[in-house]
């Protein structure tokens, strides 16, 4: 939803192949059918990602390194703000964890 969809259905109508990152299966399967059809590319897939979890954000990464030739793009749009105070699974504050140290994990991951 938001920014990160609107900047997807810019890069799908320029014909990138784009891969949404998303949280949730469901809301994020209806966004790619969303574009898809908004857009005719068939190339907008959808990879589950949490980036306030550090083994999802590892996983996320081992699996676009594995199953993507090149990235030329990488937009890091996820954010929470205004939670309670909450530990992640791993210790980690939870709004520091999704919107900090997850982007930044991932980022130095697919650098290569």
């Amino acid at each position: 939803a938001g920014i990160g969809k609107c900047v997807a259905l810019d890069l799908a109508r320029r014909n990138a192949r784009t891969i949404l990152a998303c949280r949730n299966r469901e809301r994020g399967q209806a966004a790619v059918e969303e574009i898809r059809a908004a857009t005719g590319n068939p190339a907008v897939l959808l990879r589950l990602l949490d980036t306030s979890s550090l083994a999802s954000v590892r996983a996320f990464a081992q699996a676009v390194l594995r199953e993507e030739k090149r990235l030329d793009v990488l937009v890091n749009n996820a954010g929470l703000t205004g939670l309670p105070f909450t530990l992640t699974p791993e210790g980690l504050e939870k709004t520091f964890a999704t919107n900090y140290l997850g982007p930044f994990l991932l980022t130095n991951l697919l650098l290569g």
